[in-house]
Formats: structure tokens, sequence, C-alpha cells
């Protein structure tokens, strides 16, 4: 019997992760517009602490500027990623050039000849075909804006009629508390971990914008966007939100010193942060173990992309949380959580 059920879990689990990736193109403009319609929920209900903002102003004009103020801002970083990726791609050749004093530099310190080794691995790093896998990642999100839109419509206006349909299904068998219960707790910790996520990445990339500026990097509000989002990445997103942008600095000049500069300030920045900011602000908000966090990681990126990539904590926090009501995947829950305490 038990061989049965985790033979039915098993086959479940797959015709989810399946479902999963061909249905990518619908899936993840829905859960984007989720994401922006609990945005813009949180956004609503701040503005509806003004006094005479609750008083005079109704909830849909709330709700209407909130929405214009998101979509808004992500048009408006959209357009300026482009133009920035654009620029980037058609200095690459000019920047290649650098390569050759690069490797004499190398020669010189270490007393090794090392020009045939770098000039292979330049000419197999591809840099414009990731730049433009980013840029289409970028492009294939505003392409779906408009889906997106249609989709965070719809989830207002089925927001107070999905409130009644709840209290109408779990009044009848008592279960309307339990249910709000792990929704509220869904809210708190989703609300928390983007909140004080958001201060924190806005936080690490100000500071490295500034660097970055100084040091003279091209197109330093497109490696400040880069820091931004890989710090919604757990462990591995800060360093590679330092790496990039140092070796893209030796590539850039030529030069060791804008490089160690970079790679110093960066770390140094997302050292502090890390260790001492982020514990303060985040605590233990999120309850969820550091190895689930990297192979949430690596699962929902190799299932969505960059996409699932940054994702893929809200997504193990709330299954985390729905899985510790039930009896049959509380231990489920435990495993995932990062003290056994769900």
């Amino acid at each position: 019997m038990k061989l049965n059920n985790i033979t039915s879990s098993l086959i479940i689990t797959l015709l989810v992760i399946v479902a999963l990736i061909f249905a990518k193109p619908i899936i993840v403009p829905f859960v984007i517009a989720l994401l922006i319609w609990f945005i813009d929920k949180k956004t609503r209900n701040l503005i509806d602490n003004i006094g005479f903002v609750h008083k005079y102003i109704p909830m849909w004009v709330k709700t209407i500027a909130a929405s214009f103020t998101i979509f808004g801002l992500l048009l408006f970083i959209g357009q300026l990623l482009t133009l920035n990726i654009e620029n980037l791609s058609g200095s690459y050749e000019e920047y290649a050039s650098n390569v050759g004093d690069i490797a004499k530099k190398i020669n010189a310190v270490f007393g090794i000849n090392i020009n045939e080794e770098i000039t292979k691995i330049v000419q197999d790093f591809e840099f414009t075909t990731y730049l433009e896998s980013f840029f289409e990642s970028i492009s294939e999100l505003l392409g779906s804006m408009v889906m997106i839109i249609f989709y965070t419509v719809f989830l207002f206006i089925e927001e107070t009629l999905f409130q009644r349909k709840i209290k109408l299904i779990f009044s009848e068998n008592g279960n309307l508390e339990a249910f709000q219960s792990t929704m509220s707790k869904i809210d708190k910790s989703l609300s928390s971990y983007i909140s004080l996520k958001s201060l924190i990445a806005l936080l690490t990339s100000t500071l490295s914008y500034f660097i970055l500026l100084g040091v003279g990097i091209d197109s330093p509000m497109f490696w400040a966007f880069l820091i931004f989002m890989f710090n919604f990445i757990p462990s591995v997103g800060p360093i590679l939100g330092t790496l990039l942008p140092a070796l893209f600095s030796l590539l850039q000049f030529g030069e060791f010193t804008p490089f160690l500069i970079v790679l110093i300030s960066l770390g140094v920045i997302a050292v502090l942060v890390g260790s001492l900011v982020e514990p303060r602000l985040m605590g233990n908000t999120l309850n969820i173990s550091p190895l689930v966090a990297i192979l949430s990681l690596a699962v929902w990126g190799a299932i969505w992309g960059i996409v699932g990539m940054l994702l893929s904590v809200p997504i193990t926090v709330t299954m985390i949380i729905i899985f510790s009501q039930f009896k049959s995947t509380r231990n489920i829950a435990i495993l995932l959580s990062e003290k056994g305490k769900v």
C-alpha cells in the first residue's frame, strides 16, 4: 500500500514538473501577475493608512493609482535595461581588444605564457550571446506585459468574489478558520520577505552603483540593477553580483586596479549587508533550510530559468506553510524548514 502511495506521488510530481515546463508561457505571466497583485494590494493598503486618503478616496481609485505606479516602474526599468544592454553589446569588440594587454600583464607578473589560454577563453566566452539571452528574457517579459496586465485586472475583479466563495466552501465543513490562518501566514511571510529583501537589495545596489560610477564602468545602472536582482537569489546571487561587474571592469579597462577596486568594494558591501544588516532585518522570517533554498534555486531555475530562480524562495516558503497545515504533508514541511518548527 505504501509502495503504491509513493509511486502515485512520484508520478504526480513528474506530471506537475512536465506541466510547469510546457505551460511556462501561460503560468509564468500568471505567477508574475499574482506577485504584482500582491505588491499592489500591499501598496494600496499602505496608502490607505493616510487619514484623508482612507476617508475621501475610493478603494478602486487607490487600486488604479498603485497599479499604474507599479506597471509604469516596470516598463521604465525594462526600457532602461534594453538600452544599456544594446550599448554594452555594441561596445564588446572594443573591450575584447584589451584581452591581449591583460595577458601580457599576467605574463609579466607570474612569468608564464597564457596568451593562448586567455585568447581561447575569450573566444569561447560569447559575452554578447549572454547579453542577448538576458535581453531576450526581458523582451519576453515585456512581450507578456499585456497578458500580465489582463491577469492582474481579473485578479482584482476576482478578489472580493473569491473571498465570498471561500467563505461558502469552508463555512460548511468548519475549516474556514484554518484556511484563513494559513492564508494569513502566507501573507505575513511573503510581505516580510518581499519588503525587507527589497530594502536590503536596494541598499546593496545603491552603494554598488556609486562605487561603479566612481570607477567609471560602462552602464553602471545596468550592473546595479543586476546586483539588485541577484540579491533575491540565495547564496550564489551576491557572489555573482560581485564577480560579474569586477570581471567586466577588467575587460573594459584592461587594468587590474579597477578590477580589484570593484571586486573588493562590492565584496565588502555584500559581506557587510549579508552578515550584519540582513540578519537583523530578516531574522527568522522565512523559516527555510539553506540547503533547501539552494536546491529550490536549482530546481526552479531549471524549470523557469531566471524567473524561476528569482521566485524560488517565495514559492518554497509558500509550499512549507501549505504543507504544514495537512497531516499527510507535515513531515515534508518539517524537512524543508530551517529548524523543524512549522
